[in-house]
């Protein structure tokens, strides 16, 4: 699902109409939070109100009327960092919520935050525009006094504290998605990553500070940073509604070995992948290869990719670099170009970057055996010889040649070494496959071609004619029961 579809369609449903004195409740003073709750359903705002006592439990007292920073931390203990929690507390008490004769005027961090303050945190980061949110991530980024600009660095450690947020939250409340963290890569350096990544997405200034225009152009461009805000805030203060988040950061993962298996991705390069996704593939993911279970067996691997739709390769080299490729449909074995330009490259580290097609050229995807003239392997972008990612039918070596850069993809040298050595390989089917690509599975009778498809290949590759393929008997109807 597109994220920014869900806050679309979230939006139809919940932005007020216009605020006239009679829909009004209250004073004067209370026209402006009135004016925020009316975002919600009406069923929901008993509930969006109810916040503020909540949090104050048994910590409240006659003579402050606030919530204080222990009451904030108390509510998001194994939720959230108590960096983050600051970030919040610094960010409700710099709300403006008390028009005077003079202005308006905001509460001090020593006073608490007062309801009104909460009241309007809560509808701007719940069913706010990217407009309404920029002023509230310029003060969550902000660690000393109040000011009108931020730099790179503040947001990169503001986002660092947000995804690691996220990633606790979704290990703490079970919102795995069928994952094993502690089968995977290290989610600390992930987090670091990920928040550079969404960095780059800030357009850059003459004087690399950024005010709230900036941000607000950011956050619209990168709908995860309001995502990820919403998780921290709906999970973290126990916030429930009649709509709830649906959407998770985790794509689902079914029918893998983690017993013996230990994955190249960790949590945030999960966070970082599954956006880049056209939005029907959001089916759960499947391992089809692993050097680490099936060796290094390029037969193997072709047996494993070919005939189960979209798939993404990861590719980690003997220097550390780990990189890879998204193939919108399905491999086949033959020696022409295919796919479509859906298909992408990415690396995951040392950075995290998405190259999309350019529309230079077709040559998204080559995959070829047993050939005298042409190349046999496993290519994306570029041309024979030059892919931007390539990897030998002998296996264990490849290449990726894209200097200045990949024609297809516009992506650079994705490989520590222009030819490099393979460390370890996955490759993760994305959905499941048509009728078409099943290739008669199901619960009949199987061909033993079927049930080993390595010796299909091996067939293939030796020049035997498959006589067997469409001369198969029909299931009855008992059969397939």
């Amino acid at each position: 699902m597109d994220i920014r579809n869900f806050f679309k369609k979230d939006s139809n449903v919940c932005v007020y109409g216009p605020v006239t004195e009679e829909s009004i409740m209250g004073n004067a003073d209370s026209a402006l939070v009135q004016k925020h709750l009316f975002r919600f359903r009406p069923e929901d705002r008993p509930a969006v109100e109810g916040v503020f006592d909540r949090l104050q439990g048994d910590m409240r007292t006659p003579a402050r009327n606030t919530v204080t920073f222990p009451m904030l931390q108390s509510s998001m203990i194994g939720v959230s960092p108590e960096s983050m929690v600051k970030r919040l507390f610094k960010c409700m008490c710099s709300i403006d919520a008390t028009p005077t004769a003079s202005g308006k005027v905001s509460a001090s961090l020593a006073s608490g935050v007062c309801r009104e303050q909460l009241l309007i945190f809560l509808a701007d980061v719940l069913r706010g525009t990217a407009e309404e949110q920029a002023p509230l991530v310029l003060a969550m980024s902000q660690v000393g006094e109040r000011s009108k600009t931020v730099t790179i660095q503040q947001v990169t450690e503001f986002l660092q504290d947000l995804i690691f947020a996220v990633v606790q939250i979704l290990v703490c409340k079970g919102r795995l998605q069928g994952w094993k963290p502690e089968n995977m890569g290290d989610s600390s350096l992930g987090v670091k990553l990920l928040a550079e990544q969404m960095c780059a997405e800030l357009k850059p200034t003459d004087q690399e500070v950024y005010d709230v225009t900036h941000l607000q152009d950011w956050i619209f461009r990168v709908p995860q940073v309001s995502l990820y805000l919403m998780m921290l805030v709906v999970e973290g203060l126990n916030v429930s509604l009649s709509v709830q988040l649906t959407h998770t950061p985790l794509p689902p993962c079914k029918d893998t070995p983690w017993k013996e298996f230990k994955c190249l991705l960790d949590i945030p390069t999960l966070m970082f992948l599954a956006p880049q996704l056209p939005d029907a593939y959001c089916a759960a993911w499947r391992l089809v290869f692993s050097t680490m279970l099936h060796g290094e067996n390029f037969t193997r691997m072709v047996a494993g990719l070919t005939h189960c739709g979209p798939t993404l390769l990861l590719i980690k080299d003997t220097k550390g670099h780990v990189f890879g490729g998204f193939a919108s449909p399905s491999w086949e074995v033959r020696p022409q170009f295919q796919g479509d330009s859906r298909c992408f490259l990415f690396s995951v580290f040392p950075r995290m970057r998405v190259h999309t097609s350019t529309g230079y050229n077709q040559h998204f995807m080559y995959l070829n055996q047993n050939q005298q003239t042409l190349p046999n392997g496993l290519g994306m972008g570029g041309q024979h010889n030059y892919f931007g990612l390539w990897l030998d039918s002998n296996f264990g070596r490849g290449h990726s040649r894209a200097r200045p850069k990949c024609t297809t993809f516009a992506s650079p040298q994705l490989s520590a070494d222009e030819d490099f050595i393979l460390d370890s390989m996955e490759v993760w089917a994305l959905r499941k496959p048509s009728e078409t690509e099943k290739d008669d599975e199901g619960t009949g009778k199987k061909s033993v071609l079927d049930v080993d498809p390595e010796v299909q290949a091996m067939m293939e590759m030796t020049g035997k004619t498959l006589y067997s393929q469409g001369l198969r008997e029909p299931q009855d109807d008992q059969e397939q029961r």
